[in-house]
């Protein structure tokens, strides 16, 4: 920690970041609002322990390798696109239906968490977000930098963490009110959509 400067200031930037609504919101309140509250959860767990990924790979400096190659970038961009508009896509076409729904939706919260985790380490714009901003509360001459790069890392992953719970519980409140008859279908939708245009935002992104 005694290579990190600044550290009050770091955490009161990475709770304001977090209070914008990125890409991470959007597909946890997706999620939520589409398939409950605890999907929500296991949704914001997952991309939580995508981004400690982005951060121990940036720790280890190959977050900077990867970004430097146009082509790697290009294809970890369009692999996450891809990847989100098929979730999309699978959440728009599924049919859920009452009791047998509620206990396949138990037995998924595992492959919704994998499907966080993945979602967010093929998201090349976290790397560069962490690329660009944590460096900036490093020391110069800092002895052990990448000790350094991972608990600054860890500790913006700990305020979204918290951050995204909470959007999680509040979508998933929302879900419960409304997922009765059609509205079940039109939050599915909505889910659905959310997802897939997030896929199209990151594949035609700079």
């Amino acid at each position: 920690m005694i290579d990190i400067i600044h550290y009050p200031l770091f955490i009161a930037t990475a709770v304001t970041l977090n209070l914008y609504p990125g890409p991470d919101t959007l597909y946890i309140l997706g999620r939520s609002t589409a398939q409950g509250r605890a999907a929500g959860v296991a949704s914001a767990l997952g991309i939580s322990s995508g981004c400690v990924v982005h951060a121990t790979l940036g720790a280890l400096g190959l977050a900077a390798v990867v970004m430097a190659s146009a082509a790697a970038y290009q294809t970890l961009k369009w692999a996450g696109a891809a990847y989100l508009v098929y979730l999309g896509v699978t959440m728009l076409l599924s049919q859920p239906d009452g009791a047998a729904h509620k206990g396949a939706a138990a037995r998924s919260l595992g492959r919704i968490y994998a499907q966080g985790v993945v979602t967010s380490v093929l998201n090349p714009k976290v790397a560069l977000f962490f690329l660009a901003l944590i460096p900036q509360f490093i020391a110069p001459r800092a002895a052990h930098p990448g000790l350094s790069f991972l608990a600054l890392g860890l500790t913006f992953v700990a305020t979204s963490t918290l951050w995204s719970l909470v959007l999680a519980v509040a979508a998933g409140a929302l879900h419960r009110r409304l997922a009765r008859g059609s509205g079940a279908a039109w939050l599915r939708r909505l889910g659905g959509g959310l997802l897939v245009g997030l896929g199209a935002r990151l594949a035609f992104s700079d």
